[in-house]
Parts: C-alpha cells; structure tokens; sequence
C-alpha cells in the first residue's frame, strides 16, 4: 500500500497484553494510531503516549454503535485485537464472550465496511485447530478448524463471517496467534511460559499437567512484527487469507518448556511436579511456512529468551506483586 505511514489505524484493544506492545512498534515506525479500549484493565500500559502526536484514544466498547462509529472516522486500516482472551475467561463468562467476539466484531467489521477501511487485520488463533489427527504431523491453514472450545469457536464463527464478504471494499487478513509470551506494558502472568517461570523464580511448587501436548509459542514482540508485516504487505498477498503466526522450530511440549526454565533457573527442579493427564482436546504442533514465504517473517525471540526476560524483570523488582490479580485475565 503505498504511503501507509501518513495513513490512519485504529487499534481495538489497544492497552491490552499484545496491543500495548503494538501500539509502541507502530510509533517507532511512523504510523498514526488511534485506540479504542473500554480500559478494563486500566490505562497504564499506554499512558506514557498520551500526549504523542501519533496517538489518539477513545474510551469506547466495540459492542457499542456509538462507539465503534467514532472510532472508524478517518480510519484507513483496522487491527482487531479486542476480545474477550483465553479458553477460562470465555467459559467462566460465555455470554459476554458471546456478546464481545461475535456480536461485537460483527459490528466492528460492518461498520468498517460502511466507512470504506481498506484492511481489517483479525487477530485469530492456532487453537481453531484443536487437537491433530496425526500426533507425529503438523497443522497448516489448510488442516480443516476443530475447535474444541467456546474461545476457539468463536473465532473460527467470525473469521468465516468475514470471508463471505468478499465483494466488500475492505479486505480482511487473519492472523491465527501462537500462545502469547514475554513482556508487556500490560503484563499477564496467566500464559503458560510467563506462568511457569513467575511461579519457580518465586519458589513455589508447580504441578504440570500433560506434559506431553504439543503448542506453538510466539513472543508479544514477533506477534506485533507480524501485524507491522501485514500491514506492509501487498494487498494482494494476503487479502481474505489466514496466515498462522509463530516458527516451526517455537512448537513446544509443556515438559520441554519446564526444561528450558530450569536450565536458567536449575536450582527449581525440586518445585516441579508432573500429573498424568492422558487426554487434552487441543494438541496442535503448527506449521508457518506460510507467513514466512509470504511476508518474508522470521522470529526475533525465542521462548528462552522470553523466559530470561521474564527471570530478570521479576529479579529487579519490575513487578511489586507479580500474583496480583491485575496481570491474570481472569
């Protein structure tokens, strides 16, 4: 696209765990942002841009017609973050998951459409796959959805919503996450590696449950690389296309993670214990020759290195209560 730095992008969910991260990249290279955000979780992780030139901040919900309207005034490209995150938020509380990832990105996206966006960058996930046919192979996006839970069906409703529009001047692009890692303004310590490693620097006993199903793991840095990549990228290559985001080499058993903590942390492994758990309906080892070949995206961070991160940020006191409920999202 050409000229895309003097274009406007709206970021929904923007103070959250990835779009806190995203929102500092886009700046760094130049892009108008504007965010909307019913600030469920505060206003600490963008504070600091408040007074930026590049940024704007509506206050807003993505279930709200008003909102959403104002929100999309001027607005070239849309990454669609807001959501209602994670597998326990969305069973604990299925009705507002409902309301917030279907309702309210059917709205989000039709709107758009009335306002002529030119792309909307959905922020998907790997766990639309559920659980691999065949425990030696990989998914690719052409492996058929199986999703397993409210979360993941979820998305895989809007993501086939979006793809019957395809007369529509706005073009959508999925991107289908790995498990999230690392470093935030907007920390999270529910995720399984910032967990695990949180829990043994603090020395304290860490049960593992099936230990032997397989995940893809990305850091929030290489997740927000690849919105930047999307965003670049020609629109022919990637409108109404679902690209998974992550590494071949970053697909991880829970035991193999636990390996790589203790080998930074190796006086902990006295606070681990496994329980057997025979059975987990998602187990997806995920292929990303897709996004590499596509949009020439390689990972900067790997999980060792957000497991170092996570050790040193906690060891100088970066968190003041690391257990506080504020960094879980449920």
């Amino acid at each position: 696209m050409a000229d895309i730095k003097n274009k406007n992008i709206l970021i929904t969910g923007g103070a959250g765990y990835i779009g806190s991260v995203l929102s500092n990249l886009l700046f760094e290279n130049g892009y108008n942002i504007r965010i909307i955000d019913n600030l469920s979780i505060g206003n600490k992780s963008f504070r600091k841009n408040l007074t930026n030139s590049q940024f704007e901040f509506i206050e807003g919900d993505i279930c709200n017609e008003v909102d959403v309207t104002k929100s999309l005034d001027t607005i070239d490209m849309v990454i669609h973050l807001a959501a209602i995150v994670g597998d326990p938020p969305c069973q604990k509380y299925p009705e507002l998951a409902t309301k917030v990832n279907k309702e309210g990105s059917e709205l989000l996206y039709q709107k758009a459409i009335e306002h002529k966006v030119k792309r909307f960058i959905f922020a998907s996930t790997c766990s639309n796959y559920g659980k691999m046919s065949d425990p030696d192979g990989y998914v690719n996006e052409l492996t058929p959805l199986n999703p397993v839970s409210l979360y993941a069906e979820l998305k895989v409703e809007f993501e086939k919503y979006m793809l019957e529009n395809k007369d529509a001047i706005t073009k959508p692009v999925i991107l289908r996450f790995s498990t999230a890692y690392g470093l935030s303004p907007r920390m999270r310590f529910d995720l399984t590696v910032n967990e695990f490693t949180k829990e043994l620097q603090q020395n304290k006993q860490l049960d593992i449950y099936g230990e032997q199903f397989w995940r893809p793991y990305c850091h929030t840095l290489d997740l927000s690389r690849a919105i930047l990549k999307t965003i670049e990228a020609d629109e022919n290559k990637v409108a109404f296309k679902a690209f998974n985001v992550g590494d071949n080499n970053e697909n991880y058993q829970k035991k193999t993670l636990i390996k790589m903590i203790l080998k930074q942390l190796p006086d902990k492994e006295k606070l681990v214990s496994y329980i057997e758990k025979d059975e987990d309906p998602r187990d997806y080892r995920v292929n990303f020759d897709k996004i590499n070949s596509t949009m020439d995206f390689r990972l900067m961070k790997t999980v060792p290195d957000g497991i170092r991160e996570i050790i040193k940020a906690l060891s100088l006191g970066q968190f003041e209560n690391p257990d506080d409920e504020c960094y879980r999202n449920i």
